[in-house]
């Protein structure tokens, strides 16, 4: 009996050290730095040429590096700068998506350069140059984004005009960005298939990649991430900070995203407070609405721009 008492005991101390076990593997997946980007999906394998010539106009362009610290730890932090063809004050900053890095961004870089900008391609900490061992999912990134703005405005001059864009994870973080205090320099806001908080978004993708329920493994893997970063996975959301955001913005999705859902770009939506577009491309999954009609793609982009980079706030 008493045995029998002992081990029913013990039983949850076994339950919880093997959820802990797992959310320690699942933390790892997620959060860890890599310093290769990983392949593509299979669906986007048939864009690889595409791809690498805009990597390869990437390489032959007269760029500069520029490095600052992040926001709250001692991290270097590396960018890629493209001057426009002609001087400009004009500049647009673009985040890429998850484990990815500046060059992955070659083809928006690309796209900006053509339509007359500078352009500025950072590496997120834990990504590409950039150091950092821990991926915040744009949540720490956001703060590391308003020192890119201030180096870009000392680079330029205050007569700068900023536009901030982002595709998946980098959508998220211009979204979460938004809801920061910016400079009047920072006039409208692009963001392509980005989150509407990092707890759906994993709770969906824990269900979707490795059919494990949402409870106990992601409160797990948030108090891991409180002790690593210190910060509640709760915190990481696009809607909480668009709330706050009054500048235009333009949601791109992808009309079949399995990736991040379009009901996603709905709730970020409906939170923003200042001008709002949404574009839902027809039949693209995630990240693919640029690869759909390159040019159709440029077009939307250029007249939401042309729109409002003379937007300022009352």
């Amino acid at each position: 009996m008493k045995k029998k008492t002992a081990m029913g005991l013990m039983a949850p101390l076994f339950v919880a050290a093997g959820t802990m076990g797992a959310a320690e593997k699942l933390y790892k997946f997620a959060f860890h730095r890599v310093d290769e980007v990983p392949e593509t999906s299979a669906e986007k394998q048939k864009y690889a040429d595409q791809y690498y010539h805009y990597v390869n106009w990437l390489k032959t362009q007269p760029t500069r590096n520029w490095e600052i610290e992040a926001s709250d730890r001692p991290l270097k932090l590396s960018a890629t700068y493209i001057p426009a063809a002609e001087e400009t004050t004009d500049t647009v900053i673009v985040a890429h998506g998850y484990k990815g890095n500046g060059e992955t961004m070659a083809n928006y870089a690309n796209m900006f350069h053509e339509l007359g900008f500078n352009v500025l391609l950072p590496d997120d900490r834990a990504h590409g140059h950039s150091s950092g061992e821990y991926i915040s999912f744009g949540w720490l990134d956001r703060l590391d984004y308003q020192n890119w703005i201030q180096r870009v405005i000392q680079e330029t001059g205050v007569d700068a005009r900023i536009v901030l864009f982002g595709v998946s994870m980098g959508g998220a973080t211009m979204e979460m960005l938004s809801g920061e205090p910016l400079p009047e320099q920072v006039r409208c806001i692009i963001a392509d298939c980005g989150y509407s908080n990092i707890d759906d978004e994993m709770s969906y993708l824990l269900k979707k990649t490795f059919h494990l329920p949402k409870y106990p493994f992601l409160p797990a893997v948030s108090a891991i991430n409180i002790y690593r970063q210190g910060f509640n996975l709760k915190k990481v959301s696009s809607v909480n900070q668009l709330r706050h955001n009054y500048r235009p913005i333009l949601f791109i999705h992808g009309e079949k995203d399995a990736y991040v859902p379009l009901n996603m770009v709905e709730a970020n939506f409906d939170a923003t407070r200042g001008p709002k577009e949404k574009w839902i491309v027809k039949n693209a999954t995630h990240a693919e609405s640029f690869w759909i009609d390159p040019a159709d793609y440029q077009d939307h982009v250029a007249r939401f721009i042309q729109r409002n980079l003379t937007y300022r706030l009352q």
